[in-house]
């Protein structure tokens, strides 16, 4: 019998597949320019994987690793994204230096098996919150 604290194996894999992406498309933003303000953003509203900003721009990033990168892409839901947004209503009221920033949600997909997948991309402004 197992306790309910332990992960299973495939539970387990994935946990680790998902910090593997996670760290590469920290990697990805970081070459590409963005300051990471925040990874793994969890509130009682919801969550984000990476906060990032640019310049101007503080970008909502979620992170999804699949076999290949269709797969990846249509993994992105607006359940996700709807997450997403209220943990970055969150994030805006605890740190309003932000306040100014122009505001998008992209993702970053991470494809292949890990040890020789492509180079993660990053999808700029993907989903945009109902008004």
């Amino acid at each position: 019998m197992s306790t309910p604290n332990v992960k299973s194996g495939a539970r387990q894999k994935a946990h680790k597949l998902g910090h593997t992406a996670e760290l590469r498309a920290v990697w990805r933003l970081r070459l590409c320019g963005w300051s990471i303000l925040a990874r793994r953003y969890r509130t009682g509203l919801g969550e984000v994987d990476i906060v990032a900003r640019r310049g101007q721009v503080l970008a909502f990033v979620e992170v999804k690793a699949r076999g290949d990168f269709l797969r990846a892409a249509d993994s992105l839901t607006g359940i996700q994204f709807g997450r997403a947004s209220r943990a970055a209503s969150l994030f805006l009221a605890h740190h309003p230096r932000h306040a100014n920033c122009s505001v998008r949600f992209d993702a970053v997909l991470v494809s292949g098996p890990l040890w020789r997948s492509f180079w993660p991309r990053h999808l700029p402004d993907v989903w945009q919150p109902p008004e």
